[in-house]
């Protein structure tokens, strides 16, 4: 039977037997004290003491699984918690699709096993490091409760992939742990794996096109790892996403609440032209022209993420029944892919053109489509904000093409349109379509603190509810004196 409830008698909240399992819990907590440390001096800077009302995991039954209190972060109840097992899980997918699910770590894919958990892992303490000075800028202390909240859950997904590191890989995945621990977000010497996140969140704007598109490409990776044929990551990265959820609501409502501001003032000021960046500045608001600039950086910056296009090791990790597709048990196929095709964007001619290529070899490509068609859900509600308040601007995504540097368009320049341009019209252009120095110098100019209750920044709305159903002025975090 699935343990459901969270054991809080040991160090290590879980609900994974710990305290059955002497020789994991001895490594856990003898690799708990690093953690602390690491979060003292890379979490969020200057609010250690305060007290937080942040949810904390109790139980995985979706019916009712956190609790809301008070808590120093600090002290907050990192755990580690697995998803209910199902009863006969089989391999969804690949060459050994209906076998029994795994739970151990089948030799042959030992080390691809190991280096799937190492780079989820590396993401999430590399979030923290790169929003660790928001609070000090934070435009209401709704907005800094969210933010720390996304802070604590992306320590306990940290805590999540080391669990299974301490628990199936010996040696090999308690050194990858402290590893972990040992990288830092932008080092010239030992930087995060990933290239995003090794990139600057030097605003609030930023953050909340972090939480929407980064850490919408994390839940497409979680839910690839939830299909896995190794059953304790599967369920490990099931109840990751319910965390995960929160994290891309903070970045949607965010962006929403900008625009929705900007759009506010526009109209209270009579300023008709959404485009006139300067006379909107002037309000003290975040222009639209500029957002879009900020949604193109950070969309094309995730869209690195996914990989090559056309790859060889996502289709060994499918074929080992260790990664799956978005979605895979919902997808009418054999689940093996052994003669589909999938249409891949390629360079062709000096063109950018459509190319079917083997399905087994395309999944990144099919898994950003994927992550792109989830991307669009959001632009709509954004721009719904921009026509109602009677504007004609419409925020975009821009093609795939654009400001590339990983895969098939990593060598090439194109506008967001995706009409292919040489490198001199690129940095002629390139202005007009990502953010400038002056475009963050302004955006910083705005970020000025917004701590007393009920209050908030005139940049940003506020929003339509509290957290928790808590009333508007409601005191989310109390400061340390």
């Amino acid at each position: 039977m699935s343990i459901i409830n969270v054991d809080y008698s040991t160090r290590i909240p879980n609900n994974v037997g710990l305290s059955d399992d002497r020789r994991v819990l001895r490594a856990l907590e003898g690799w708990h004290p690093g953690y602390l440390d690491w979060w003292r001096n890379m979490g969020p800077t200057g609010f250690q003491e305060s007290l937080v009302y942040l949810r904390t995991a109790y139980s995985v039954d979706p019916r009712g699984w956190a609790k809301f209190d008070y808590v120093r972060m600090p002290e907050y109840r990192w755990g580690i918690l697995l998803a209910p097992a199902e009863e006969d899980r089989k391999v969804p997918f690949g060459e050994h699709f209906g076998e029994p699910a795994w739970q151990d770590v089948p030799g042959e894919y030992r080390a691809m096993l190991r280096r799937l958990v190492v780079i989820q892992g590396d993401t999430e303490p590399a979030s923290v490091e790169q929003q660790r000075h928001l609070g000090q800028t934070a435009p209401s202390l709704y907005d800094m409760r969210n933010l720390f909240q996304v802070n604590v859950e992306e320590g306990r997904h940290l805590w999540a992939m080391v669990y299974i590191l301490h628990k199936y890989f010996g040696r090999d995945g308690r050194d990858e742990a402290e590893e972990l621990l040992q990288r830092r977000s932008g080092s010239a010497d030992k930087p995060r794996m990933l290239g995003a996140f090794n990139e600057a969140t030097p605003d609030w704007l930023s953050f909340f096109m972090f939480t929407y598109f980064t850490d919408r490409d994390g839940k497409m990776q979680l839910h690839s790892l939830a299909q896995s044929g190794f059953d304790p990551l599967a369920r490990t990265c099931r109840f990751m996403l319910t965390e995960e959820a929160h994290h891309m609501f903070v970045g949607e409502t965010g962006i929403s609440r900008v625009v929705q501001r900007t759009c506010e003032a526009m109209t209270a000021a009579g300023v008709d032209d959404a485009n006139d960046v300067a006379a909107v500045r002037a309000l003290g608001v975040i222009d639209l022209p500029t957002i879009q600039k900020k949604l193109n950086l950070h969309y094309s910056l995730s869209l690195d993420l996914f990989g090559s296009e056309v790859s060889t090791n996502a289709a060994n990790a499918f074929n080992a029944g260790v990664k799956g597709r978005y979605r895979e048990t919902q997808i009418e196929d054999d689940h093996q892919l052994r003669s589909a095709t999938y249409p891949v964007l390629k360079l062709a001619g000096g063109e950018i053109t459509s190319v079917e290529e083997p399905a087994l070899t395309a999944l990144n490509m099919r898994l950003r489509d994927d992550y792109t068609n989830d991307c669009v859900k959001g632009i709509l509600r954004w721009n719904k904000v921009i026509d109602q308040a009677g504007f004609s601007f419409r925020l975009t995504l821009p093609h795939v093409a654009f400001h590339r540097q990983i895969g098939e368009f990593r060598d090439v320049e194109a506008t967001p349109e995706g009409v292919l341009i040489d490198q001199a019209t690129w940095r002629r252009e390139k202005d007009r379509w990502l953010p400038t120095r002056q475009d963050g110098e302004f955006v910083a100019s705005l970020m000025q603190p917004q701590y007393e209750a009920g209050r908030f920044a005139l940049w940003i709305a506020p929003p339509k509810v509290g957290i928790d159903n808590k009333p508007g002025d409601f005191e989310y975090v109390q400061l340390a004196s």
